[in-house]
């Protein structure tokens, strides 16, 4: 009994040790360099104009690619302690949680995103959902009603791969709804958002900003790979040949929607390992406003070590 104990004490050292970094640093700290904080950095200004962002910026960070791969693995234990605490904290009244919104063109890394940075943290706090091309109950009624169902709940990160967000960037350069109802759905997103924060649910949402060169480069692996080929599909060849219309569509859906309590941040995409760091401090930093605490116990923490040390 007496290791077990140890081990204990041990783990509960190292987790205090971790969160007492990142309360001291704050949103600066890191493992080698983000010299601005990405929320700072990344977030979308007024007028967003893609073509004037550099996609393999490295915004706020000042490492190489192996750096980067040290900052991602040396704060992994920093978010998921956090995710930790905000998810204890739920069980014991606690309502906080987070909302991560992914959009990117077709090999923009969304899906790379999610296992890296999101696969740091425990399973049980997280509620993932891949938006696909609504089913045919789904379009009987409003865009929103299938996201609705799919928000997360008190404790938890929630990760949207696409999201409601499709219901205007595709119909508008699809011309799958007219002008009129475009704008009526930008609306329903701000007044949605804002009910959402409103509940409780800090918003972050993301543009993983990739080139068009670099998207050919990630299809053409795609081919180039058996392994890979499962992922391509010759649709994306044809989206291609409408990148400026989505580039414009994306442009006007920020403008449209960003505001503090549901803001945009562009993510440089080019480089993969860029793009998670920054995401993943983006995450970091979202649950440190929300500063979720452990829970204090609920029984008396002597009498049940007395109970086990008598065993």
């Amino acid at each position: 009994m007496g290791g077990t104990s140890k081990k204990s004490k041990q783990r509960a050292a190292d987790a205090a040790a971790i969160y007492e970094a990142v309360e001291v640093a704050g949103p600066a700290h890191e493992s080698r360099a983000f010299s601005e904080s990405p929320t700072t950095a990344l977030r979308a200004r007024r007028p967003v104009e893609l073509a004037g962002i550099d996609s393999r910026d490295k915004a706020g960070y000042d490492g190489k690619k192996i750096d980067g791969v040290e900052t991602l693995a040396a704060m992994d234990p920093v978010l998921s302690d956090l995710q930790e605490r905000l998810l204890a904290a739920s069980r014991h009244g606690g309502d906080g949680r987070v909302l991560l919104i992914i959009q990117g063109m077709d090999t923009a890394g969304k899906g790379g995103l999610v296992r890296h940075v999101i696969g740091a943290v425990d399973p049980q706090g997280v509620h993932h959902h891949a938006f696909k091309a609504p089913t045919a109950e789904e379009l009987e009624h409003d865009f929103l009603w299938r996201v609705e169902k799919e928000i997360p709940g008190e404790g938890m990160i929630g990760v949207f791969d696409r999201s409601h967000y499709e219901d205007v960037l595709i119909h508008r350069v699809r011309g799958l709804s007219d002008p009129e109802e475009i704008e009526r759905r930008y609306g329903a997103i701000r007044d949605f958002e804002e009910q959402l924060a409103a509940d409780g649910v800090k918003i972050v949402k993301i543009m993983l900003h990739v080139s068009k060169g670099e998207q050919a480069e990630r299809l053409m692996e795609r081919l180039d790979r058996p392994e890979k080929h499962w992922k391509f599909n010759p649709a994306d060849i044809d989206e291609r040949e409408l990148w400026d219309d989505y580039q414009r569509a994306y442009e006007i859906a920020i403008e449209e929607t960003d505001a503090d309590h549901a803001p945009w941040f562009i993510v440089p995409a080019d480089r993969k390992w860029y793009a998670r760091i920054a995401v993943q401090q983006l995450l970091i930093e979202a649950l440190q406003g929300i500063d979720p605490q452990w829970p204090a116990a609920t029984f008396d923490v002597a009498e049940q070590k007395a109970r086990l040390s008598a065993e």
